[in-house]
């Protein structure tokens, strides 16, 4: 049951993953320039406010030693690589294990 849940938020994610890289592309293209938009702007325009509450939760319960050198760079990567990533990260724990085949059964 839980492979099956890792399956589906790691498709969800990477199906985001494509309409972010198609969302830069089409930027892109009309542009003539290379575009592509962070991770913390798109959470900006899609939900600022928990955005500007994140920071202090995580210095707080966690630590500044977190925010400022690891989220400040996830949230400075391309939206499609970090979805991506993720997506690929969980597909690949919600995986089926593969049958043994031959000798490797005993």
């Amino acid at each position: 049951m839980i492979r099956f849940v890792f399956r589906f938020f790691g498709l969800w994610a990477l199906a985001a993953a494509f309409v972010a890289l198609i969302y830069d592309g089409t930027k892109t293209i009309a542009g003539s320039q290379v575009y592509m938009t962070k991770l913390g702007d798109t959470w900006n325009a899609l939900h600022s406010e928990s955005l500007q509450r994140l920071q202090p939760m995580v210095e707080h319960y966690v630590g500044h030693w977190l925010w400022d050198p690891v989220i400040l760079n996830i949230l400075s990567a391309p939206t499609w690589a970090v979805f991506g990533v993720l997506g690929i990260f969980l597909m690949l724990l919600g995986r089926k294990k593969r049958r043994l085949i031959g000798y490797a059964r005993n």
